[in-house]
This record gives C-alpha cells, sequence and structure tokens, in this order.
C-alpha cells in the first residue's frame, strides 16, 4: 500500500490523525517489510562550516571544497550509496536538501561527479529538523513512503563498506518503524559532539536509544567514555518518511505543517523542487536533535529509536584539529597540503594555495593560506575559530562572506587587484553561458580578451571580440557578456570608478533567475 500524502494532509495532518505509518502496515510486520524495500538517500547541504575558516565561508562552505581529498564533502557523500547491497532498492540519485544561494554549485559539482541533481531549494534557512520534513513530504508525495538515509553532506567516512553495513542494519530497523541513528563507540573526550546513551541491545549489535545528550563539558564527556554506555551521535539517521512526519506532527505540530503547507504548494523546475515561500518562512528553525531525537527514550515519546554502532571511520570536520586527525601524516605528525616546506615541525597541519609557506619548528600547530586571508591558531584553540569568524562579520570585512574567487551560474571571477578608483578582476564564463544584461551607475570597465571568444552586448551594439581583443563599456550603458565557442572565455575586466561595491549592478535580463540588484555579483 502506497502512502497517499495529499490524503492525509486532506484530512488535517493534526493530532486526532492516524499516523501514516499504520496506514501503510498492514497485516503484520513482514507486510510492512515488503512494502518498504526502497531507499532514498537524503544529503542535507545547508550548513555553513565556519570553523574550517578561511577555506570554508558562508558562500562557499566546507561541503563544497575538497577538505581532505580530490573530491569535495558533498561529492563524497552524494556516492556513499553505491554499490549498496542488492536485495535493497536504492534511488539512482540522492535527493539533496540546500540553500538557493548554494544550489547551483552543488548542481554543478554534482554533475562533475556523475550524479543527476535532484535538489531540495530551500528559500531561508531553517536548520535540519525542516530540511528533513520537506525531504520526507516530498518522497512520499512523489514515490510513496520510502526509507530514508539521512547525511549531513559536509562528513568524512574513511570506511564506505562499513558505512553501508551500518545502514543496512538500521533500514531493518527502520522498516519495523523504529527511528535509527548511527552512533560512534567514542575514542577520546570530545566536548564538539553530542552523545547516545544506549539502552538494551537487541541481540544484532543495535541499542534501544536511552536518551540523546547535548556537547557536554570536558569532565562530563571523559565520565561518558569511561563509563562506555554512550556513543557519540554521528548525525547520520535511517528512518521510514511516513514514521519522521508522523513523529513531528506529535511534538512540533507548526513545524509540521508549515512544511507539508510548503511542499503541498511548491514548484518543480527542472532538477530542483522549490517549497513555498511564505509556508516555509512559517516553520520554527530547529534541529533533528532538538525537536525529535531527544524526545525518543522518554514516557511521551513520539516514536521508538534504536542506535546502531558505526566503526568507519567517521569525523563530522567540525574544527581543523578533526581535519589533522581524519588525514594521513608523516613520521613527525605533520599535514601538508599544497606548497609547503616543514622544517623541525611537529603535529603541524599546514596548507597552503596561492603561496609557498614554510613552517619552522612549530608544535601542534595549523596554518591555512587562502589567497586572501590566513589563519594561524593552536590546535588546542581551533573551537574558538566560530567567534573569530563573528568578530570578521562584524567589521563587515568580505573575507568572512566570500572568497577572492566567486563562483556563478555561468562561470567564476577572482579579483586579482585593487585600488582606491579601480579593481581587476579575472572572468571566466563557461561555453555556452552568459552573464546578465546589466547596468552600473558608478563604474566604467575595459575588457581585455585573453582566451576564447566573445560575445558582446553593448547598448544596441552586438559583436565579436577574439583573444587580444578589447573593447570599453562606458558607465550607465547596458551590456552582457557571452561566450558562444567551445572552450572557456576567460577575460580581464578593469573597472574605474568612485564606487566599485558588488551591490552597484541593475540586472535587466538574467538567464539564472537572479533579482534586479544582487551583491553577488554580475
Amino acid at each position: 500500500m502506497r502512502f497517499d500524502l495529499r490524503r492525509y494532509e486532506r484530512a488535517g495532518a493534526g493530532p486526532h490523525l492516524a499516523p501514516p505509518a499504520t496506514a501503510e502496515k498492514v497485516g503484520d510486520e513482514r507486510g510492512a517489510r515488503v512494502a518498504c524495500r526502497r531507499l532514498v538517500p537524503v544529503v542535507l547541504a545547508g550548513g555553513a562550516g565556519t570553523r574550517l575558516w578561511p577555506m570554508s565561508r558562508e558562500h562557499y562552505p566546507k561541503q563544497l571544497i575538497d577538505v581532505i581529498g580530490a573530491d569535495s564533502l558533498l561529492q563524497a557523500t552524494a556516492h556513499r550509496m553505491d554499490g549498496f547491497a542488492p536485495e535493497w532498492d536504492v534511488a539512482d540519485a540522492p535527493l539533496v536538501v540546500c540553500g538557493d544561494e548554494h544550489a547551483f554549485i552543488i548542481a554543478e559539482q554534482l554533475r562533475a561527479s556523475g550524479v543527476t541533481p535532484r535538489l531540495i531549494v530551500e528559500p531561508e534557512r531553517r536548520d535540519t529538523a525542516p530540511a528533513l520534513t520537506l525531504a520526507a513530504a516530498l518522497t512520499c508525495r512523489r514515490d510513496g513512503d520510502a526509507i530514508l538515509v539521512v547525511m549531513p553532506a559536509d562528513h568524512a567516512i574513511a570506511d564506505v563498506r562499513a558505512l553501508q553495513g551500518a545502514i543496512e542494519l538500521a533500514a531493518r530497523h527502520a522498516q519495523r518503524g523504529d527511528i535509527a541513528a548511527l552512533g560512534v563507540p567514542p575514542t577520546r573526550p570530545d566536548t564538539g559532539f553530542g552523545y547516545v546513551r544506549i539502552g538494551d541491545a537487541l541481540g544484532d549489535g543495535a541499542h534501544r536509544i536511552d536518551r540523546f545528550v547535548e556537547k557536554p563539558p570536558a569532565q562530563l564527556a571523559s565520565q561518558y567514555v569511561a563509563n562506555g554506555g554512550y556513543w557519540w551521535n554521528s548525525g547520520i539517521f535511517v528512518l521510514r518518511a511516513s514514521v519522521w512526519l508522523d513523529a513531528l506532527r506529535r511534538v512540533r505540530p507548526e513545524m509540521h505543517a508549515a512544511c507539508l503547507a510548503a511542499v503541498a504548494h511548491g514548484v518543480s523546475r527542472e532538477a530542483r523542487f522549490e517549497p513555498q515561500r511564505d509556508a516555509f518562512a512559517r516553520a520554527p528553525a530547529d534541529s533533528i536533535d532538538y525537536a525529535v531525537m531527544e524526545k525518543i527514550g522518554g514516557p511521551d515519546a513520539p516514536c521508538a529509536g534504536v542506535v546502531v554502532p558505526l566503526s568507519a571511520g567517521w569525523s563530522d570536520l567540525g574544527s581543523w584539529d578533526a581535519v589533522w586527525d581524519a588525514m594521513h601524516k608523516d613520521t613527525d605528525g605533520n599535514v601538508a597540503r599544497g606548497r609547503v616546506v616543514l622544517e623541525g615541525a611537529v603535529c603541524t597541519f599546514a596548507h597552503a594555495e596561492s603561496r609557498l609557506v614554510a613552517c619552522v619548528g612549530t608544535t601542534d600547530v595549523v596554518v591555512v593560506e587562502t589567497p586572501d586571508a590566513v589563519l594561524v591558531a593552536h590546535r588546542s584553540h581551533v573551537q574558538r575559530i566560530k567567534g573569530l569568524v563573528a568578530r570578521i562579520k562584524a567589521e563587515h570585512a568580505p573575507e568572512a562572506e566570500t572568497h577572492r574567487k566567486v563562483r556563478r551560474p555561468w562561470g567564476f571571477y577572482d579579483s586579482i587587484d585593487h585600488g582606491d578608483r579601480f579593481q581587476v578582476k579575472r572572468i571566466v564564463v563557461a561555453p555556452g553561458a552568459r552573464l546578465s544584461l546589466q547596468m552600473h551607475h558608478h563604474r566604467a570597465e575595459h575588457w581585455v580578451v585573453v582566451r576564447g571568444t566573445a560575445l558582446v552586448t553593448r547598448g544596441e551594439e552586438e559583436f565579436l571580440l577574439s583573444e587580444n581583443e578589447s573593447t570599453f563599456i562606458p558607465l550607465g550603458v547596458r551590456h552582457r557578456l557571452g561566450n558562444p565557442g567551445k572552450v572557456p572565455l576567460e577575460i580581464i575586466e578593469v573597472q574605474s570608478g568612485a564606487y566599485l561595491g558588488e551591490d552597484d549592478i541593475v540586472r535587466f535580463e538574467d538567464n539564472y533567475g537572479r533579482c534586479t540588484s544582487d551583491r553577488a555579483g554580475p
């Protein structure tokens, strides 16, 4: 029997309604198992990742960067269900929940790694519980009930096969209506993780959830590890879509109603689903843990919960110290990425992107160099980086939010140099792409083509420029840059004028649905 979300909505989706999971479980438990063999990976990709600054920025967070390997964390997460046990019906591509500002980059990265994008684009951030609710409601609406494998996009897993084994065990419990959490047996006291107190053993390695515990102080974390009855909460959950919806309806009816309304009135645009903005704005912001999981185990628990052990080299990469811990080290405990020279260094993490970084006699130090910012921190103090970024943001410094190289739907631009009345950018436009038709009130622009062919719109003119040719865009003139060729178009743009801010842009026409003024650039 398929779960009919529309009928569920029409019935009012209120506390009086029988749980949708009950309607699915006809006959007996064996019938429920047969009816729910489909697994849908759900990747939560809406975080900001400020603790990994300066590589991670608000407009290009850690899930989009190659923190520990050639692939971004998002790309690695999108492939974690590849080759799963064949007796399960696994969706061809994960359902990725993300914000609008990152949607085009996420789609681009997924395509580059051979994954068909299937995006739920949140109109604003509401944390993980509403994000999961959108995925659950949309899954029920499109495919009927299914088991969701919920994974944050910014974690590292060393042993994917071990992860899949834990997910398979969790899925068998999810078939029976449990919400299954993957718990990591702790290797050390850590105040950066939430914990799960494990309850009765179930005979297959899993345990009943006794209760969830938020990030503890150091002394309590040490007691948890010594006790042996507490596991780290990995943030990975396996559950039936209908079970999550019913549990949320019981404990957070306002969030449940807002998210279902947002899905009911949302629209699909190619590979993305856009929830209705006003309805979603009514959903309170909250995490999966706070909204539901911390209520499991109590007398008024909205559903049953189990915790399955995960021993797969898991890390949430929540700090530079965690990145150092997850990576291969030399005999002195050092990690070096990029053009790095170490002399007498011990347990040092050094990352270089645009220049040589040399470390002499450093111990337990993190050095992260990007083209526009350098971080130097002791490994024992990396949790304070979040506060540091807040201070930088309070000063309205761009380094808190954007990189020097800014990715756009049509390609990217790199701010090479700037002065009092000028700015120099390197602009790269993908084949077949074009920027918006736009105008600036306060600046003029000079364009020099260094590679490829440019199609230029300037006022009423339209003409081609080849390599080593240039043009001038006067202040106040409508203009557009396009790439009609088969190779990337690369130009050098010199801006001059009294004001060079990215908010000096008026759009008249745009291929990417952006508004008429946008601080994000061309």
